[in-house]
Order: structure tokens, then C-alpha cells, then sequence
């Protein structure tokens, strides 16, 4: 497939799925990388102010914007807000990110949107959710993750709670949740022929993915203490070391028989293998883990310990994980328009999903998604006349042979 066409595959699950998405930052394009990946048609609705005179050949080094068109419109102009409802007559979803009420002021609540597509399926993420006490209230990912209790329990023994980048909460409890609540929502309705709001709180879904903690916590198997229990690195056999070298392995033995095996392999016949789940052992056998790990180097701990169901990997920087023997044997990694990057996932096995192409410029296919969608020559150079619309300058001179108003 042409990663570079800018247009989805025909066969992916999701094929024929039209998708607005206005234009915002973390969970929401994560979310539509997503479905553009699935099969969906995209089409990124970006601001008019924000575009500029880019060249589409050297499309924009960003992975969440992957897949999809973008045509830019201004929502503060009437008639670029009507513009857009017409656009969500023939739309089978829509995504946003805004704060709660920002596209109510805008005119595109979900209530007017519904009224124009009673199938629309209306997705829409934030951080707080639209009720509470903290509804209003600014906030980002790791906020989200103090309020759930998830951030609590990231970090060392005797250290403060450690940020695990955005994917608990931008991503996981964030994108991911929405566009499985909108795929969920496309198969009601092809049911009962009905659209509805698919409404993703960034703390709920983070709370959503800690549940085996709380579940754990209630029959005892997770104390308060960081850093202390089983998946945390407080047992020594489900953590990483330093080697020799300034680099780490990951160990994970967590089973009776994996960890009999990485005792073997790493010369600890002699340490009790019923101490294993004891705490109290746990600090003798860290340390001597600690001391036998910095004694090799990575690769070399890799040519002992690969493929000896002891539960090992090496930890691999991003530079280095798209070159990994296994992972080039799944194509966990792909080029697109010249980018290493994931590929997409999951795999299914009739239809593929596919990365529809390369991040676009903001404005870089305005008419060329608005003719599509029927709206007329005559009245898409209106609307560039009233500003309520705005193109690259390389696009309007190929599709039109006019320079953009911006």
C-alpha cells in the first residue's frame, strides 16, 4: 500500500466510517490515528489561522496525526460553523477534545449535532469529565493519574511516585478508551439505527485500567507501601538490573518454574526457591541479582538467557527497538514516508489495518475534502472569500490556481 496517498485502505475493518476530528492535542488525534488505521476516513479539522505555506512533500514528523486529511476552518465565523454541521450530515463520527462547553459555545455541541445526524456518533474526551467538583478545573495527564490512584503506587520503595509519561492517561484511559466506546457505538447502531454521545473521562479510564489494584487490595495481595508488592519492582524477580555495560535487562519471573529457571541460568542453585514470594528473602536475592547482572553485558546476558522461559528481554531505547530481531519479524515498526514509527495494531485477519499515509499540513486538503463532500466550487471560493475556510498555498494553486485567503 502508498502510505503517502492520505486516504484510508479499503478493506480495513472500518472501512467506509466517516470521522470529523477537531483539531486537539493527545487522547483525541490518538483516538483517530486509531480508527484512521482501522479503515476510517479521517479528515482533521484544523484551524484557518494555523495554516501555512508547508510543503506537502515533507509532511510533519507526527505519528498521532498519521492517516488522515485536514482542511481548515474557522469555527469563531458562522459560516464556517455551518459549514462543519453540514459536513456532520454525512458524517458517522465526530471527535473532541475541548475543555467541557467549548463546543456548545462553538454552536457544535452534540445536541445541534445530533439534530442534524441523528446517527452521528459524537466522541468526546477530557480530563475531568463534565461533572464534579474538578470539572472546570485545568489539568494534564499526571493530575488525572493523582486523582485516580494510580500514580500513587509508580515509583520506588522510599521514593515519591514516579510519572509514567502520558499512556495511562492521555493514551490508555484517554484514546484508547474512546475509540473503543465509538467502536462500540458504530455496532449499536447498526442495530438500532441510532447515534449517541460516547462521553471518555481521562481519570475514569485511568481508574478503569487500575482496577486489578483495587482488586487486589481487597484481599490483601497490594499494600500502600510503593515500590513493596509483586508488579511494582518490589519483588526482585520482576525488575530491572544494570549490566556491565551502563545498560538494563528486564526479568519477570514472576511463575514457580520461570523463576527455577532464571535461578539456574544465572548460577543460584544454592538460594531457597521456596523464599521466592517471602519479602523478607527479597532483599538478600536483589542483591545478589543486583552484583551477578553488572558482571555481563546486555547482549551478552541476551546470548545466555533468550529463549530459556525464564522471562527476560533486554530494555531497548526507542532507537534501538525498531531494529529487534522479533520485532522486525512482526513488523511491530514501519516506515512511513521515510519515518520509522509503530505500525498498526492490532492484526486482523481479513481485514488489515494500514497506516493511510503521512501526518498532514493544517489546511493542506481543504477543497479536496470539501468537493468530495459536496460542496460546490463556486461556493468553496465564498467561503475562502469570508475567511470561514483557508488552504496551503500549494494546495489552492494545484486545485484552483488561486492563492488562499488566510
Amino acid at each position: 500500500m502508498d502510505v503517502s496517498a492520505g486516504k484510508p485502505a479499503p478493506d480495513g475493518p472500518l472501512a467506509g466510517v466517516r470521522v470529523l476530528e477537531l483539531q486537539g492535542l493527545g487522547p483525541g488525534p490518538f483516538c483517530a490515528m486509531l480508527l484512521s488505521d482501522f479503515g476510517a476516513e479521517v479528515v482533521r479539522v484544523d484551524r484557518a489561522a494555523g495554516v501555512t505555506d508547508a510543503d506537502p512533500a515533507d509532511p510533519p514528523a507526527d505519528v498521532l496525526s498519521r492517516g488522515r486529511r485536514s482542511i481548515a476552518v474557522d469555527l469563531k465565523s458562522p459560516s464556517g460553523v455551518e459549514l462543519l454541521l453540514r459536513l456532520v450530515e454525512q458524517a458517522d463520527v465526530l471527535i473532541e477534545g475541548f475543555r467541557p462547553g467549548v463546543t456548545e459555545r462553538l454552536g457544535l455541541g452534540p445536541q445541534v449535532c445530533l439534530e442534524r445526524n441523528p446517527r452521528l456518533i459524537y466522541g468526546r474526551v477530557t480530563g475531568w469529565g463534565r461533572e464534579g467538583p474538578y470539572a472546570r478545573y485545568a489539568g494534564h495527564d499526571i493530575n488525572y493519574l493523582a486523582l485516580s490512584g494510580n500514580l500513587w503506587s509508580i515509583g520506588r520503595s522510599g521514593e515519591r511516585p514516579v510519572p509514567p509519561l502520558t499512556y495511562v492517561g492521555d493514551f490508555g484511559g484517554g484514546g484508547m478508551l474512546l475509540a473503543l466506546g465509538i467502536c462500540a457505538a458504530l455496532a449499536e447502531r447498526a442495530e438500532s439505527g441510532r447515534g449517541q454521545v460516547v462521553d471518555t473521562a481521562m481519570v475514569d479510564g485511568a481508574a478503569l485500567l487500575n482496577g486489578f489494584v483495587y482488586g487486589l487490595r481487597d484481599t490483601g495481595g497490594w499494600t500502600e507501601e510503593r515500590g513493596s508488592n509483586l508488579l511494582d519492582s518490589g519483588a526482585p524477580f520482576y525488575d530491572v538490573y544494570e549490566t556491565s555495560d551502563g545498560r538494563w535487562v528486564s526479568v519477570g519471573a514472576i511463575e514457580p518454574q520461570f523463576y527455577r529457571n532464571l535461578l539456574t541460568l544465572l548460577g543460584l542453585t544454592d538460594e531457597p526457591l521456596d523464599a521466592q514470594n517471602d519479602p523478607e528473602y527479597w532483599p538478600i536475592l536483589r542483591t545478589r541479582l543486583t552484583e551477578i547482572f553488572r558482571t555481563r553485558t546486555r547482549d551478552e546476558w541476551c546470548a545466555l538467557l533468550e529463549g530459556k522461559e525464564a522471562c527476560f528481554a533486554p530494555v531497548l531505547s526507542p532507537w534501538e527497538a525498531p531494529d529487534h530481531p522479533h520485532n522486525r519479524a512482526r513488523g511491530t515498526f514501519t516506515e512511513c514516508h521515510g519515518r520509522t514509527q509503530p505500525a498498526a495494531a492490532p492484526h486482523f485477519g481479513r481485514t488489515p489495518a494500514a497506516i493511510a499515509g503521512p501526518a498532514p499540513h493544517p489546511g493542506q486538503h481543504t477543497t479536496e475534502v470539501l468537493r468530495e463532500w459536496g460542496v460546490g466550487a463556486s461556493e468553496i471560493g465564498a467561503l475562502r472569500d469570508l475567511g470561514a475556510i483557508a488552504e496551503s498555498v500549494a494546495e489552492a494553486e494545484t486545485t484552483t490556481g488561486a492563492r488562499p485567503l488566510r
